[in-house]
């Protein structure tokens, strides 16, 4: 008979005026891997936080039995005392510490009351081989890739001697290659007896790894599934996900494309860090009105930094080239620039780059058009409110009021902010960088529809997204980009995603586009 590792037994977890979990269940078997989805806001992370003391025994309701023993967790150091450890979506790492350091932070290794460093260093190398990386222990962890750190995460996990690992949305961020590769990870650790919760949205993932999948939808669990052994289809979790039937992911279009809007001619970007390196190079790419435009890319391809160097320079060096908006040379030398410019960014990383998480909705849309609220040198806050008020209807925003703090928004709500910061500075291009990343497959839908609605009133977009199916469900044209060159440019009727990925993996010295 296969033993329970975890039990959690009628979990209600209430905030002020709201109830997070409502009579919640979950039974966890050892050496399992149990994935939970459900929409964002539905409650995943906020039982995660209860099973791993984060929000501590006493202000919740129910009962937590582990390996037999019933819990009262103060915080979260006596869970990992236990050995169930979170690994959070957002890398808690120290970006200018080593990797070893990260590694045994607050769990260093000492001798006589001093740092043994050569243990640790020696230690630290142990455990990145049992997770395949094959860094030096001394590499400040800023200089890997977010896979590689991801990677640094588990590391630290399994120093700390881990029976449960939970991961929440632990490929939200990462490459095929980097999100395929933590996979076999976890299926090793499942062959060596551990046990994994697994919170994601990508539902191949789930189909592809899980034994078990519980879906949560507004505090409650709706249902548990086998997934091992029998053929479940996908629209059956986005059913119980969403409840309401969702047979097209992605809303119908028939786009009315106009005249040009935006054109980069011969981009050229160098590494801001090493100004030997070209990142983008010789990019040539074109919207028109009314149109939306895909940029595919396996990570580090240069995407992000072509869009973040037209974005008013705001990365990279030795920046060269034209940009075109109207068929008028565009001043992109700054971010002001830029946006006077007619050209609006929404970054892939909103938590970090897009919002002030601490600031309310109506002061966070107004931030980029501050000018528009300014009245005798003071911001008009009436007006800010009625604006966001105006945003919060039209973009569905899930907040009471305008005055809600946005960090305490759910992932596609906060999308909707970020989006609409942008839309109110009424720019000719919008560029949206990973516009659905970490949000759940009901709010994506809604920022699709959003979009169309930008092009619909002839805005030009530029989407640039990790997942192919995304690009090609939205967009009318999709340009690839690989080691920093636009490798392809395909028109709709040709879009597979078999000759998308052949552009994607393009060598540099076999392109000629």
């Amino acid at each position: 008979m296969t033993e329970n590792i975890l039990e959690m037994r009628s979990i209600t977890k209430t905030f002020p005026g709201v109830k997070a979990l409502v009579d919640v269940s979950l039974t966890v078997e050892r050496g399992e891997i149990h994935a939970i989805c459900g929409e964002n806001g539905a409650g995943k992370s906020t039982l995660m936080k209860v099973l791993s003391g984060i929000y501590p025994h006493g202000t919740y309701d129910g009962e937590i039995i582990f390996e037999g023993q019933e819990l009262n967790l103060k915080n979260i150091r006596d869970s990992e005392h236990l050995g169930i450890v979170i690994i959070h979506q957002e890398l808690a790492l120290s970006p200018h510490l080593s990797i070893a350091e990260n590694i045994f932070l607050n769990n260093e290794i000492k001798s006589k009351g001093l740092i043994d460093w050569n243990k640790t260093n020696l230690e630290a190398q142990k455990l990145l081989a049992k997770v395949g990386l094959s860094e030096d222990p001394n590499t400040p962890v800023n200089r890997i890739g977010v896979g590689k750190q991801q990677l640094v995460e588990i590391a630290k996990a399994v120093s700390k001697k881990v029976k449960l690992l939970i991961l929440d949305e632990p490929t939200a961020a990462l490459n095929d290659a980097d999100s395929e590769h933590l996979l076999d990870l976890l299926r090793q650790f499942k062959s060596q007896g551990m046990t994994c919760i697994i919170i994601s949205h990508k539902l191949n993932e789930i189909a592809a790894i899980a034994d078990k999948t519980t879906i949560i939808r507004d505090g409650h669990v709706i249902e548990t599934l086998q997934m091992q052994g029998v053929a479940l289809d996908q629209e059956r979790i986005i059913k119980g996900m969403v409840g309401r039937e969702m047979n097209n992911r992605y809303p119908a279009r028939d786009p009315k494309v106009g005249a040009e809007v935006f054109r980069i001619e011969d981009w050229t970007v160098h590494h801001p860090d090493d100004i030997s390196r070209v990142v983008v190079d010789r990019a040539n790419l074109h919207v028109n009105a009314g149109e939306i435009v895909g940029l595919a890319g396996i990570m580090g391809a240069g995407r992000t930094e072509l869009a973040r160097s037209v974005f008013g320079h705001s990365w990279g060096a030795k920046i060269s080239g034209n940009v075109f908006v109207n068929g008028k040379p565009a001043n992109v030398k700054n971010v002001r620039s830029a946006i006077d410019s007619g050209i609006a960014y929404s970054t892939e990383d909103r938590k970090r780059f897009g919002l002030n998480l601490i600031d309310d909705i109506k002061r966070n849309i107004s931030l980029a058009s501050l000018e528009k609220f300014v009245k005798r040198g003071l911001v008009n806050d009436n007006e800010e409110y009625k604006v966001a008020s105006e945003y919060r209807d039209s973009m569905n925003i899930k907040a009471p009021s305008p005055n809600s703090i946005v960090g305490k928004l759910s992932g596609g709500n906060q999308q909707k902010v970020v989006l609409s910061q942008w839309i109110n500075v009424n720019p000719e291009i919008l560029i949206l960088d990973e516009p659905t990343r970490g949000i759940d497959v009901g709010a994506k839908y809604e920022i699709y529809t959003i979009i169309q609605r930008l092009a619909s009133e002839g805005k030009a977009v530029l989407v640039i997204s990790s997942e192919l199916p995304e690009l090609i469900g939205i967009c009318d044209r999709i340009y690839a980009i690989a080691e920093g060159v636009i490798t392809g440019e395909v028109a709709r009727k040709d879009f597979s995603p078999e000759l998308l990925m052949q552009y994607m993996t393009k060598a540099k010295e076999d392109s000629n586009v």
